[in-house]
């Protein structure tokens, strides 16, 4: 797993008898048990105990891979055959436009791939990929409790740190004569993988929402869902059929709107994943009603979502809201801690990085403390680590999230902004890996100084459509190319050849810039949101600054 040859350290048993574990992971879906993996592949004289609150795992949202993550899953933790067996093989994206005009399906714009994918992606049942990566952790050596309870949890630099738990029965149940007592472990080092519960950052307060990005997503798992590739659907629409060589149904396909957009991902066994995500300065929620009637009923103003769920139903218990999505920590390791996943932060649901965030966070974090069992200096690691996940957060978030909703729905836009990020994302970061191995997973999007200049020309081509955005609103011109329009593309690869497309796409903006887009270059960049919004960094001030920041200051415009 390792990036050096460095030897490992001799054993100091000693040091290991002062403490119950050498590593304690607290939660066992894919975050902790994939650091469980790494850690006992490449040290398997480690003491590994992983405490899971659930006693068995629930399906979550993050059902769709990406390039980076399909490689993490795949070649690092070794799940090819699994992912082939027990999910589905994701055909790419596709996104879906209407407008006033657009009354079927075939007469809204598409964009999206001709034809099949030539890089491995996966739609992923995470209740089953969790239970998996969960197994082999306890193959590899891990011992697991579950369901137990964690508590308090003292943070004890270059020490031993302390984990309050609470064990329950199997299944759950309390034993005769009431719940188990707290044990307090210790342990050299505790991972926190608990999601978005975030228990380390809450607890530390190096939690922090992201103001600048106020959004909301309604979800829900649903049967009777129509197949996007059926015979019904090319017979009532031949010509829409014909227009895609590949296979529709299992890519991860997206309803857009004005300031929300929704997907629409297959699982293994038939059931779909369907749930949208809004900005809350477009889209006002409506409340009356279920849940899933009131997610039904919003969806149906889309003709692609009223054609596929005509006859679909939502699986009862199986509906979720979730408000003020993106966070992120202040502080994401220390001499003793580290912070995987969504317990280190979150940012949007859109092109699906929550698992390439993942196998960025958990390689990294697995990283420094084998790094630590081989008896290296620590302070330079930490500070390294929590500087390159605060600028790739920030840069991250800011390059390609920041005002997107602006003009998520507008297809002209929509178009040139997905080709330019899906370009660049494989050119400068989903081909790293495949090209140098998974040494490459330890520098997190964005935090390389060869990755500066390509930060800030994406974060430039999205202000600047965000602009154009607001332009075309105000000349009500907002989504007019909606209807009628399909751009299928051959795809991406990671070979010299496909920077023909991209620089395309550039030459596209460029022209864009010079038909309308000089109405904004002067007076039109004036957020549509509450006459301009006052950057914040994200949402940091100066009069409460973060709590054991290393290496650089809260993010900040």
């Amino acid at each position: 797993m390792t990036c050096t040859s460095t030897p490992q350290a001799e054993e100091r048993p000693q040091q290991r008898a002062e403490r119950d574990y050498d590593v304690v992971i607290v939660g066992g879906a894919l975050s902790g048990a994939a650091s469980a993996v790494l850690l006992l592949r490449q040290e398997p004289r480690l003491k590994v105990l992983i405490v899971e609150k659930a006693a068995t795992f629930g399906r979550r949202v993050g059902e769709a891979t990406v390039e980076v993550s399909g490689f993490f899953l795949g070649r690092v933790l070794g799940l090819t055959q699994h992912l082939n067996e027990a999910h589905l093989v994701k055909q790419g994206m596709r996104f879906w436009f209407f407008n006033a005009r657009t009354q079927s399906l075939s007469e809204c714009s598409e964009i999206g791939g001709r034809y099949l994918s030539r890089v491995p992606a996966y739609q992923v049942d995470r209740a089953v990929l969790d239970e998996e990566v969960l197994r082999r952790a306890q193959a590899l050596g891990a011992e697991v409790w579950r369901p137990a309870t964690v508590g308090n949890i003292h943070l004890a630099p270059g020490g031993n740190q302390t984990i309050e738990v609470r064990r329950q029965a199997s299944g759950g149940a309390a034993p005769e004569g009431g719940e188990q007592p707290w044990r307090t472990i210790s342990a050299r080092w505790v991972i926190d993988a608990s999601g978005v519960a975030a228990l380390l950052a809450r607890r530390q307060d190096w939690w922090r929402p992201n103001l600048e990005h106020p959004t909301t997503a309604v979800w829900a798992r649903w049967t009777g869902v129509r197949d996007w590739d059926s015979l019904e659907l090319a017979e009532k629409f031949p010509e829409w059929a014909l227009a895609c060589h590949g296979i529709r149904a299992t890519a991860t396909n997206h309803f857009v709107g004005e300031g929300w957009w929704a997907w629409c991902i297959p699982l293994k066994g038939g059931d779909v994943s369907i749930g949208v995500v809004f900005d809350q300065r477009f889209v006002t929620w409506p409340e009356e009603g279920p849940l899933g009637q009131r997610l039904k009923d919003f969806l149906k103003q889309h003709p692609v979502a009223r054609e596929l769920m005509v006859d679909a139903q939502w699986r009862e218990g199986d509906v979720h809201w979730r408000k003020n999505l993106p966070y992120y920590s202040t502080t994401f390791v220390g001499d003793g801690f580290a912070l995987v996943g969504d317990a280190a932060g979150f940012m949007d649901p859109f092109y699906s990085p929550g698992m390439d965030w993942i196998s960025f966070t958990v390689w990294s974090s697995a990283e420094l403390i084998l790094a630590e069992q081989r008896g290296e200096d620590l302070a330079p690691l930490i500070a390294k680590h929590n500087r390159d996940f605060t600028r790739s957060y920030e840069r991250w978030f800011r390059a390609i999230y920041l005002d997107k909703y602006e003009y998520m729905g507008d297809f002209d836009l929509m178009r040139q902004a997905f080709l330019m990020d899906l370009g660049l994302y494989y050119m400068g970061v989903a081909s790293q890996p495949y090209k140098r191995g998974a040494c490459a997973l330890k520098e997190p999007v964005f935090s390389t100084p060869p990755s500066i200049p390509f930060f800030h020309l994406i974060h430039a081509y999205n202000r600047r459509f965000a602009q154009i955005a607001r332009a075309r609103r105000s000349r009500r011109r907002w989504g007019e190319h909606n209807d009628r329009q399909r751009y299928l593309f051959q795809g991406y690869t990671f070979a010299g050849s496909s920077a023909v497309p991209l620089l395309r796409a550039m030459a596209g903006w460029g022209w864009l810039e010079l038909k309308e887009g000089w109405r904004s270059w002067f007076g039109g960049s004036r957020s549509l949101f509450r006459g301009g919004r006052t950057r914040q960094g994200l949402e940091q001030k100066e009069t409460n600054p973060p709590r054991q920041w290393t290496g650089e200051s809260a993010p900040r415009s």
